[in-house]
């Protein structure tokens, strides 16, 4: 039987395959077995941590718009009284709009609340 050589198929495979991970040191950009050990892992880290910087930052817009509506006592609201009454009136504001409303222009989130108050 005649022997294959397959250098060049591979070799292409492999160049591929450390294009990847160009970025890294030592011998995850070196050797072929730990570099796709690094592309699995790097791939489920990204997976995973594209959901954590959405609860991240729905954290960050509550905790805004708590600290705003915090700030004066005439508003009798803390953040889930507004947004429960801002949702019975059916108001369709997201959390970041009313984060952004709320650092940008503050009176106008006061405004917004005193509104619901009286309604």
């Amino acid at each position: 039987m005649t022997r294959v050589k397959r250098g060049y198929i591979a070799r292409k495979r492999r160049t591929k395959i450390r294009l990847f991970t160009s970025s890294s040191r030592g011998a995850h950009s070196k050797l072929t077995r730990t570099i796709s050990q690094q592309k699995i892992k790097a791939s489920v880290s990204a997976n995973r941590d594209r959901d954590r910087k959405k609860r991240d930052f729905r954290s960050l817009w509550i905790s805004r718009i708590n600290a705003i509506i915090g700030q004066k006592k005439q508003v009798y609201f803390i953040y889930n009284q507004l947004m429960s009454n801002m949702y019975k009136r059916q108001l369709l504001l997201n959390r970041k709009i009313v984060a952004q409303i709320a650092i940008l222009k503050g009176n106008c989130i006061f405004m917004i609340a005193n509104n619901l108050i009286k309604i």
